[in-house]
């Protein structure tokens, strides 16, 4: 019998999984939300991943359970592990993902490099930690926030006055994060993988250009990297990896200051969009490589395969009719390039795929990849 991986959530990432699933010879399984959603060549299921019940009777038929996003609750996770599903990562890894206040504390604690925090319970709080800081700072929402959602960049301890209220409103306290606004010169993402048994295999370190905190392209290897920023960048990764227990692919956003620090913006247990220029610019893809994490296999290369990769995200897609009447234009204008939809149907801002070329000249490389992508934008 092959072995059996169960992915709660129907996205993009479970798809992903599926073709290099089907080369190792594993057979994959999604909890997806809803019918039709992007993983639903492999949905087995369809249901409420916060309901424990559901997820639990998915887990039973398979042998190792992992997402395609960090928002399964914990007393879920913690039915499956009483239960003795092997759940990967695991609650307590998941805890650092799904709580940014969590993460930073656990963060200080190991003492990665990040910017100056505080956990603010009210206006007065923000206010002082404004004070303190230059009149600007970033606020968070702790937990649910991603691609720009949950992030605020405030000048006045009043612009964050509708979050403590919700806050309130909940009746279970909290608290905001908020955080220094880093002078940073470019933002960059270090990838890890780790299996159970501590084996760990770090990517070379990326760049990734955001538009309105979106990531739109990712350039691998980062440009301009000195030695020193790539073996700090890895010695972060593998140093978070395993100070937070992860397995599977852990995603570690930096920022890189104007000052040649680095500096940990957030973090992901799962694959991540940085890393989808590895489907084909590394020996070994994210999505392989977390297969082979999770269920504690040997970890592949993750070495290059070429001098340069650029990963161009599609965000919207055509204004009007398909992304499949754009593909032919697209395939006979850039024939080297590497064309990954996610079988959404597009609306504006959304992630709807991305396109991957690799070559000896980033220049040439990165026009390919954007020039390919625009095929499918109006």
């Amino acid at each position: 019998m092959s072995l059996r991986v169960g992915v709660v959530g129907g996205g993009q990432l479970a798809r992903m999984m599926i073709a290099p699933a089907v080369e190792l010879g594993v057979e994959i399984r999604v909890l997806a939300e809803d019918e039709g959603m992007a993983a639903s060549l492999a949905a087995t299921a369809v249901g409420d991943y916060r309901d424990a019940d559901t997820v639990l009777a998915f887990a039973r038929d398979v042998d190792v359970v992992t997402f395609d996003h960090e928002h399964v609750p914990q007393e879920v996770l913690s039915v499956l592990v009483a239960d003795g599903v092997a759940v990967r990562p695991g609650p307590g890894a998941l805890r650092f993902a799904q709580d940014k206040l969590v993460m930073r504390a656990r963060l200080a604690e190991l003492g990665m490099p990040q910017p100056d925090w505080a956990a603010v319970h009210d206006a007065a709080e923000l206010g002082e930690f404004l004070d303190a800081h230059g009149g600007r700072a970033v606020v968070k929402t702790p937990r649910g926030g991603y691609d720009g959602k949950g992030v605020r960049v405030v000048s006045a301890a009043t612009e964050a006055d509708d979050w403590f209220t919700t806050l309130a409103e909940d009746a279970r306290g909290g608290a905001l994060l908020v955080e220094e606004l880093v002078d940073f010169s470019r933002e960059l993402a270090q990838q890890v993988a780790r299996r159970p048994s501590g084996d760990v295999r770090a990517y070379p370190v990326v760049e990734t250009v955001q538009r309105d905190g979106v990531c739109a392209e990712v350039l691998a290897p980062a440009p301009h990297a000195s030695e020193r920023l790539i073996d700090v960048a890895a010695r972060i990764g593998v140093g978070i990896a395993e100070g937070l227990d992860v397995t599977g692919m852990l995603a570690v956003e930096l920022f890189e200051t104007t000052d040649d620090r680095l500096l940990v913006n957030e973090l992901a247990m799962r694959p991540h969009n940085s890393g989808h220029w590895s489907q084909d610019g590394a020996v070994t893809s994210q999505f392989e490589q977390h297969l082979r994490a999770v269920l504690d296999l040997p970890l592949g290369d993750p070495s290059p395969r070429a001098a340069w990769s650029v990963m161009v995200n599609i965000l919207g897609g055509p204004a009007d009719g398909t992304l499949d009447e754009r593909f032919p234009a697209a395939l006979a204008a850039h024939p080297a390039a590497k064309v990954h939809t996610y079988g959404k149907s597009p609306r504006p801002g959304r992630k709807v795929g991305h396109v991957n070329a690799v070559g000896d000249d980033l220049d040439d490389v990165a026009y390919e990849a954007r020039a390919a992508a625009s095929h499918f934008l109006d």
